[in-house]
């Protein structure tokens, strides 16, 4: 059995506070506690907005951060990432793709992948053509494993109004590709700020509470 501790949108600041909270305290908790209660992990996922306004001094300072888990941790890109930046100081496995930042782990009974559904200059998810034959070529080459598929932005809505708004721009054609393999076992999507599951063409999903600040419950 796989043990994987996963954590979503701290959007580090290396200075100031978001909503008042600081999130230099909130990640270094998240990582002491990591440490000190789950350092059996196989190992750890971030799914996106990583940082906030000041790339370079954010991703800098958040390397830092997480360089202190004691079990390796996968990071992906959000909305509020930069391509360059992430690649700059962040560590990636060196098999990734070098124009967008999509990877796989394996173990011997299953296959993670990662995506990369940062959109330039948007809020909303992007999934292009590029990106969809990656994560094509993976499931034609996981079919006897379990996949396990990370994503920032969701494919779908979730009856939160503010957030469905800039979901994935491409959410039909990548329910569509995933649904042709019986094998995707589970979507663990970031970006709402807030904990949700449910199914989606039969596969099951969850989002996650934010390390920063939580979105509000829909009214």
């Amino acid at each position: 059995m796989t043990k994987i501790i996963w954590m979503s949108d701290p959007h580090f600041q290396n200075a100031g506070t978001i909503d008042g909270l600081n999130p230099r305290t909130r990640l270094k908790s998240a990582i002491t506690y990591l440490n000190a209660h789950h350092a059996d992990a196989d190992f750890a996922v971030m799914s996106g907005d990583l940082v906030g306004d000041d790339i370079e001094g954010d991703y800098s300072a958040i390397a830092d951060y997480l360089a202190q888990a004691r079990v390796p941790l996968y990071p992906i890109l959000g909305n509020n990432d930069e391509r360059r930046g992430f690649r700059k100081h962040l560590t990636l496995p060196p098999d990734a793709m070098k124009t967008f930042v999509q990877y796989a782990v394996e173990t011997p009974t299953q296959r993670f992948l990662f995506l990369d559904t940062h959109k330039r200059g948007s809020a909303a998810g992007q999934f292009c053509e590029e990106r969809q034959a990656w994560l094509r070529a993976e499931l034609e080459n996981s079919a006897e494993k379990a996949v396990y598929i990370f994503m920032h932005h969701p494919p779908l809505s979730l009856g939160l109004p503010p957030q469905d708004e800039i979901k994935l721009d491409e959410a039909g054609a990548f329910l569509d590709l995933i649904s042709e393999y019986e094998n995707v076992s589970h979507l663990f999507m970031g970006h709402v700020h807030r904990p949700t599951t449910g199914t989606v063409r039969g596969i099951p999903f969850a989002t996650l509470g934010a390390l920063s600040f939580q979105a509000p419950a829909p009214r």
